[in-house]
């Protein structure tokens, strides 16, 4: 077994990985990368961008069928082929990383493929070579599509996200297992080329992390789409036999072709010697400080980031994290983490954008809560394009700013921008009473939600 020593040791290069090792390596560091799959993680090659092309693909065809409606036509196909050969060409050359790899050598880092081990402080083992950081190590290692104790399940061949978006065709039914961000997004994507979609999920609606108000808007649409939704379910067992699923909710039987199991993920902790340097392996998270620093790692020079952190399963999470951590080891200044105003998208049509704390969390947390709420139909901008959706924003009354805010209908994520400012820079509710909002906007509609403050 060979000893090498590095600058720094970068463990697991989803994106925020990957933009920390491009960037110390640019700032002259000598950068050891490390990655057992894909480098680029899972966002480029079974989430964040195939699944938007699919999204995408859906709500042109959605588009193109009501305009095709009022012309008295029929003329548009639902050919999913056209969407698995973008996905598969143009988003991720055929689930090759050859061009981030390019990328990330070019900037200097040297890449190793393997599993990587913590051994002791600042010291990682991979495929028995050993590593030992003079700065540190950076874990990234990011989350796994979640399994579930439902009997049967594991001797079935369903879905994750990552067999979804590799889909050649679309099924001709399919169960979604999961009502949370992804679950619904592709249970939208999936039924508007055809595929007949129900919706089981645990919980007594949908998208349960966002507002109510959020979760009847959407569920309205999936309604009017014929998409069905049963919420509050228990699964009892799922079975498979001549390309046909059987999943028991109560006391019916589902059938379907697919099944996708989209309810939530696991971190990448488990297999990484967390014990090694004095954290629990176990655990479901790495704590750390505002400089990403892991807290209590024996020796120090460990920090984590990304999905492992629990504080937001997000691309733009990582990548965040990721510029405080390289801050942190090249000793720049800059502003520590903060996570007050933590954006969130979920790309269903209506869109919903969500920022900070929702109505309930707010009150938990014992804030003085008051909330603004306005239809987004009503604002001329939702009458022109005929939208339905809401803007609700929760505001801290003894400080007089926003906490949390959400916006449900087109461009939901866009006009969210403004409202996560708002909750960030603690924009007083009184300077958001007295701004100009452009006309006809859907942000208008913010300075209603904002009057209905009172």
């Amino acid at each position: 077994m060979s000893t090498r020593e590095v600058d720094v040791v970068v463990v697991g290069l989803g994106p925020g990985g990957e933009s920390a090792a491009t960037r110390l390596a640019q700032a002259g560091l000598e950068v050891l990368a490390v990655e057992r799959r894909l480098v680029g993680g899972e966002c480029p090659y079974y989430g964040c961008i195939p699944s938007k092309m699919m999204v995408r693909a859906s709500d042109v065809l959605a588009e193109a069928r009501r305009v095709d409606g009022q012309a008295g036509q029929a003329s548009v196909t639902s050919d999913w082929s056209a969407v698995a050969d973008r996905i598969r060409d143009e988003a991720t050359a055929d689930w090759n990383d050859q061009a981030a790899v390019d990328r990330l050598e070019k900037a200097g880092a040297t890449l190793v493929r393997g599993q990587a081990r913590l051994t002791a402080a600042r010291t990682v083992e991979v495929d028995g070579e050993t590593y030992v950081a003079r700065r540190g190590v950076v874990l990234n290692t990011g989350t796994e599509p979640a399994t579930l104790p439902i009997d049967g399940l594991d001797a079935t061949p369903f879905w994750t996200n990552r067999d979804a978006v590799r889909a050649e065709a679309a099924p001709g039914s399919l169960l979604i297992i999961g009502g949370g961000a992804i679950g619904a997004e592709m249970a939208q994507a999936f039924s508007r080329f055809g595929t007949a979609v129900t919706v089981l999920e645990v919980a007594d609606r949908i998208l349960a992390p966002e507002e109510p108000e959020a979760s009847k808007v959407v569920a309205d649409a999936f309604a009017h789409e014929g998409i069905q939704v049963l919420t509050g379910v228990e699964i009892s067992s799922v079975s498979y036999d001549e390309g046909q699923f059987a999943v028991t909710v109560g006391d019916q039987t589902l059938h379907a072709e697919k099944l996708l199991v989209a309810a939530g993920r696991r971190p990448n902790l488990a297999d990484i010697g967390l014990d090694a340097v004095g954290l629990d392996p176990s655990a479901r998270s790495v704590e750390t400080d505002g400089r990403m620093r892991a807290t209590g790692a024996d020796g120090g020079g460990l920090w984590a980031i990304g999905d492992i952190t629990g504080k937001g399963a997000f691309t733009h999470m990582s990548m965040y994290q990721a510029g405080v951590a390289v801050r942190d080891i090249l000793d720049q200044e800059g502003p520590e983490a903060q996570y007050h105003a933590v954006p969130r998208v979920t790309f269903t049509d209506p869109e919903v954008g969500s920022v900070g704390m929702t109505e309930k969390q707010a009150r938990d947390a014992g804030l003085a809560v008051v909330t603004g709420t306005t239809d987004l139909s009503a604002s001329t901008r939702g009458w022109i394009h005929r939208a339905e959706g809401v803007i609700k924003v929760v505001a801290d009354a003894d400080r007089g700013v926003l906490v949390g805010a959400t916006v449900v209908g087109p461009s939901g994520g866009e006009v969210l921008s403004m409202l996560t400012t708002a909750v960030h820079a603690a924009v007083p509710v009184e300077t958001l009473r007295s701004m100009i909002y452009a006309y006809p906007t859907f942000h208008r509609a913010v300075d209603e939600a904002v009057k209905d403050l009172g």
